[in-house]
């Protein structure tokens, strides 16, 4: 486990399974419809219980969530208070603004988990599986606009979770949270 603090909120790598880490907010890797899917969403759903799509059902925008937004729903049975369901970007090789979407779903969730009073967040690494983003691009990319946000609202979060599914996504979420502050985080 890999631990750094950025403005005094704590920012730690672990792999492991989301749905069984409790906190505040957990963060959903979500499609743009809202309707549940694979992965990360899939087994948020399946833990979480029928709560999570009931209230997703009530809530959904029309035309769907768009890319880089994030709406809140209960967390049913998982052991969290709420989970935002962020929208991050399909790799499209870089040249349509992916880049800032992704960072775009990781702030929107922090602002949501905050305006929520919460003081932990977890996320998974959000559009590095079916939507094709390369991890070692991805996690730079989160890595900064987590840390950027932290420092735009210092305290607002006692800690940020990055739990991850495999050795290698831990290892470039480990890489980037080293980097932070040296450029080698960036994007």
């Amino acid at each position: 486990m890999m631990e750094r603090a950025v403005a005094g909120t704590k920012i730690r790598m672990m792999k492991g399974d989301i749905t069984r880490i409790p906190v505040d907010v957990m963060v959903n890797a979500a499609n743009s419809d809202l309707v549940g899917g694979g992965g990360v969403d899939g087994a948020i759903h399946r833990a979480g219980g029928p709560a999570i799509m009931l209230e997703l059902n009530r809530i959904r925008p029309k035309n769907g969530c768009p890319t880089g937004g994030a709406v809140v729903t209960t967390a049913g049975d998982l052991p969290a208070k709420f989970v935002v369901h962020a929208v991050g970007p399909v790799w499209r090789g870089g040249r349509f603004q992916e880049d800032l979407d992704l960072a775009s779903a990781y702030a929107t969730s922090l602002d949501l988990a905050c305006a929520r009073g919460a003081r932990t967040v977890s996320f998974p690494s959000i559009s590095t599986g079916a939507y094709g983003y390369p991890v070692h691009k991805a996690a730079g990319v989160a890595l900064s606009a987590v840390a950027g946000f932290l420092e735009s609202r210092p305290g607002c979060l006692a800690g940020v979770f990055f739990v991850l599914f495999d050795e290698d996504t831990l290892k470039a979420y480990q890489k980037a949270l080293a980097g932070l502050g040296s450029g080698g985080g960036s994007p």
